[in-house]
């Protein structure tokens, strides 16, 4: 089936966040609509520039997310490590692996990482030159399917209306 780029769908999609693949992206992929993942960074967690002793602005959204709780953070490290690893023996940041693990889920798939600074801009356009063979994909699905998150993505007020 042809894409279309003007059919486009656009969801949270990241090792933090992989419910799109149990629905989402078959459907999507059998009705040949494109698929955008926003915050592919987990708002900025994936990175590994983010840990329990990270401290938000007042006005940061993530002082309210259950996910962003020191605790949480703490418990969510191992994708972080994950990430880390494979981006040391990639000569890449563990934001480039992250997005470069996006882009080679389906050609269909453009992530759109959020970002006020050019050089986090430039490292993020990166990430396309960074190759993931088969075997890499394959241990970062083996590591990443051992993985339980904790903490809701987001209030529960708020998760309530993401769920619609």
């Amino acid at each position: 089936m042809r894409f279309s780029p003007s059919r486009l769908s656009k969801s949270e999609y990241s090792l933090w966040f992989r419910e799109p693949e149990k629905e989402v992206l078959p459907t999507l992929e059998e009705l040949g609509i494109g698929f955008v993942p926003f915050s592919p960074l987990g708002k900025g967690f994936l990175t590994g520039k983010i840990d329990e002793t990270t401290t938000f602005e007042s006005g940061d959204f993530r002082n309210i997310v259950p996910r962003f709780n020191a605790e949480n953070r703490k418990a969510n490290h191992a994708p972080v490590e994950l990430l880390h690893e494979m981006a040391k023996r990639k000569n890449a940041t563990p934001a480039q692996i992250e997005l470069a693990w996006l882009l080679a889920q389906k050609p269909w798939i453009v992530p759109i990482p959020g970002t006020t600074k050019l050089h986090r801009l430039e490292e993020n356009i990166g990430a396309a030159a960074v190759e993931l063979t088969p075997r890499d994909l394959a241990e970062i699905e083996r590591a990443a399917s051992r993985i339980t998150v904790q903490g809701a993505r987001y209030p529960e007020h708020l998760e309530k209306m993401s769920n619609r």
